[in-house]
C-alpha cells in the first residue's frame, strides 16, 4: 500500500504531466483544464464512496458493503470490522440483559429497582402481582405514590434499609403478608427484594396456637387434680368419699395421658414424611377389631352396623390405619347422643378405589367448620367436646395418616341429621 504523500505526489506529478502536454498541443487554458481534471479525479471517486458509505449506513449494513479499490479499501475493511465488533459486543451484551431479566423473573421473590428519586425503573412479574403495579405503567413513577401504606413511606424516607419492613394485608386478595428490604447499589439507586412471608406468619401463628392450647388442655386436669389432693390432705373423708375422689382424679389422670400420647403421636406423624409402606391388611380383620372397641366405648349406648361390602386387603402401615378408622368410629361415639345408630362400612368404588366410611346420626356440624376440623385443638363446642373425654387431636391425626397412604380425608355433615367421614385410599393400596 502507496503510503498519503506517495499518493499525493504522484497526483501532483500526473496533473503537471497532463497540464505539460495540454499545453504543448493545445495551450496554456487547456493544460489548466487538464490540470484541474486529472486532480478533480480523486475527489470523484472520493464522493462516490462516501456516498455508498452514506447509503450502507442508512441501510444498516455496512458489514456487507463490498470494498472499493485503492485507499478506501483499507478504510471500509477496517469500519467493517469495527462495525461487526460493535454488534457482536452488542448481541452478547442483549443475550447477557435477557439472561439477567428471565432470572429475575424467574425469582420466588418481587424486585423493584428504584433510581436516586425512587422512581421505578424496572420491576418483575412477582412485584407487579404483589403491588398491583404495572412496569409499562408505572415506568419512572415514584413507587409511594403508588405503594401509599404509611409504614411504607416511612420506611422509605427513613432510609435506615439495614432492617426489613413487614407488610401485612397485601396483594389482589389483601391476604398476604410481605418481608421488604431494600439494598443500595450503584450511583444513589436501591433494589427492593420482596419475599412472601404469609406461610411463615401462618406458621408461626400455629405454632403460637398450639403451644397456648397444649398449655390450656393439661392446665384444666392438673387444676382438677391438685384440687382434689389438697382437698384429700385437708379433710379427713371416709373410704367411699376417697374412692370417687380416687376415680376423678384417675378419669383426669387418663385424659393428661391420652393428650401426651395423641401429642407424641401426631410428632411422630409429622416428623415420617414417607409413603407408608405397602403391607397388606385385612380389612375384615380390622373391622372386627374395630367393631370390639366400638361396643366397649359405647357401652350399649348406641346401636352399630359394621358392614364389609368388598372384602380386600388395604396395602399400608396397619397400626396407623386402625389409629385413623378407630379415632373416626370414635368420634362417631362420643359426639352422636345415646341410642343414635353408627354405620361402619368399606366398600371399592366403580374406580377400583378403597373407601372406608363412618356415618352417624348425631347432631351434625354446621357447613363454616367443615374446612377446619383437621386442625389442633379444633373444637365446634369447646365445653362439650372437653365432656366426651376427646382431646382435639383425633381428625389432625387421621388428616395425617391419610397423607402418608395417599388418601382423601372426605366430610359431608348436615346439621340436625348427621355426618359421613370418608377416608378414600388410591387403587394401587387396594388388592381384591
Amino acid at each position: 500500500m502507496l503510503s498519503v504523500i506517495t499518493r499525493f505526489a504522484l497526483l501532483i506529478f500526473l496533473a503537471f504531466l497532463a497540464g505539460y502536454i495540454a499545453l504543448a498541443q493545445l495551450g496554456p487554458i487547456s493544460a489548466i483544464g487538464a490540470g484541474i481534471c486529472v486532480l478533480s479525479i480523486p475527489l470523484i471517486y472520493s464522493y462516490i464512496n462516501l456516498a455508498r458509505l452514506r447509503k450502507f449506513t442508512v441501510a444498516d449494513s455496512v458489514e456487507s458493503m463490498p470494498l472499493p479499490s485503492g485507499y478506501w479499501e483499507e478504510i471500509f475493511f477496517r469500519l467493517q470490522r469495527l462495525v461487526r465488533n460493535l454488534k457482536q459486543q452488542m448481541r452478547s451484551i442483549e443475550k447477557q440483559h435477557s439472561r439477567f431479566i428471565e432470572a429475575f423473573q424467574a425469582s420466588p421473590n418481587g424486585i423493584v429497582m428504584l433510581d436516586d428519586q425512587d422512581h421505578i425503573e424496572w420491576c418483575n412479574a412477582i412485584a407487579e402481582q404483589f403491588f398491583g403495579l404495572n412496569f409499562k405503567r408505572d415506568v419512572m413513577q415514584r413507587i409511594n405514590f403508588l405503594i401509599r401504606r404509611p409504614e411504607f413511606v416511612q420506611y422509605l424516607y427513613r432510609r435506615q434499609f439495614d432492617e426489613s419492613l413487614l407488610l401485612e394485608r397485601m396483594g389482589p386478595a389483601a391476604n398476604l403478608s410481605l418481608m421488604l428490604q431494600a439494598f443500595p447499589f450503584g450511583d444513589m439507586r436501591h433494589l427492593l427484594l420482596i419475599q412472601d412471608v404469609t406461610d411463615l406468619q401462618k406458621a408461626d401463628a400455629m405454632r403460637r396456637d398450639f403451644v397456648a392450647n397444649v398449655s390450656h388442655e393439661m392446665r384444666t386436669p392438673i387444676t382438677v387434680l391438685m384440687g382434689f389432693l389438697e382437698t384429700m390432705q385437708s379433710l379427713d373423708l371416709d373410704k367411699a368419699q376417697q374412692n370417687q375422689y380416687f376415680e376423678m382424679m384417675m378419669s383426669q389422670a387418663q385424659r393428661m395421658k391420652s393428650l401426651v400420647e395423641d401429642l407424641l403421636t401426631l410428632a411422630n406423624l409429622e416428623a415420617n414424611t414417607l409413603p407408608a409402606p405397602m403391607q397388606a391388611i385385612s380389612i375384615p380383620t380390622l373391622m372386627a377389631l374395630l367393631k370390639n372397641d366400638a361396643e366397649v366405648l359405647s357401652q350399649g349406648h348406641h346401636a352399630f352396623n359394621f358392614e364389609v361390602s368388598s372384602p380386600s386387603n388395604l396395602m399400608g402401615e396397619e397400626r396407623e390405619i386402625l389409629s385413623a378408622f378407630g379415632n373416626l368410629v370414635s368420634n362417631a361415639i362420643r359426639y352422636s347422643p345415646d341410642i343414635a345408630s353408627i354405620s361402619t362400612n368399606w366398600r371399592v368404588n366403580e374406580r377400583g378405589e378403597g373407601e372406608f366410611s363412618v356415618t352417624d346420626t348425631g347432631p351434625g356440624i354446621a357447613s363454616e367448620h367443615l374446612s377446619r376440623l383437621t386442625e389442633r385443638f379444633y373444637r365446634v363446642d369447646r365445653s362439650r367436646s372437653r365432656d366426651t373425654g376427646g382431646t382435639g387431636l383425633g381428625l389432625a391425626i387421621v388428616k395425617h395418616i391419610a397423607n402418608r397412604h395417599q388418601a382423601q380425608l372426605i366430610i359431608e355433615s348436615t346439621p340436625g341429621k348427621g355426618s359421613t367421614f370418608t377416608l378414600r385410599f388410591p387403587k394401587e393400596r387396594v388388592v381384591a
